[in-house]
């Protein structure tokens, strides 16, 4: 059976962006079991392109490259993984309330409402002691105190 250098599954993933959470997890699979791969003495340059913060400028970052047997194993936790890293972050977020949203049952009406009702009343109550704790407090003295000599 044919082995596979990292660098070329790298290319074979639908979300380059993502190929350096896929190298981590690579690494990891390595490390617990899931399947076996060796180091190789080449780098090779990950296709993800970072910007330093406050700056244009892009650059690449380089990892060591490692070779692998693609058993069922492996064909089975890459085609996972490449599904998972494709959902990326944005897709585990909740959609904003809008009345698209409600009309369209991705956002539970019932729920967004018992919520806005416990932040009035959480405000209403902070209000609320905020005032009795005021109307309690001795009333300050007006002007300063006098200096000690």
């Amino acid at each position: 059976m044919p082995y596979i250098k990292l660098s070329e599954q790298v290319q074979a993933l639908s979300n380059p962006q993502r190929s350096d959470a896929f190298i981590r997890l690579f690494r990891d699979a390595v490390r617990v079991g899931a399947f076996d791969a060796a180091d190789l003495p080449e780098r090779f340059e990950l296709p993800k392109q970072f910007r330093r913060r406050g700056k244009d400028e892009t650059y690449a970052k380089t990892v060591r490259d490692m070779v692998f047997e693609p058993t069922p194993a492996f064909e089975a936790w890459f085609a996972e993984t490449n599904a998972a890293l494709n959902e990326g972050r944005r897709g585990a977020r909740t959609p904003k309330p809008s009345v698209e949203a409600i009309e369209a049952g991705l956002v539970d009406f019932k729920a967004l409402a018992e919520k806005t009702r416990r932040k009035i009343e959480a405000s209403y109550a902070k209000g609320q002691a905020l005032g009795n704790s005021r109307k309690k407090a001795p009333a300050k003295k007006a002007g300063r105190p006098a200096k000690k000599k």
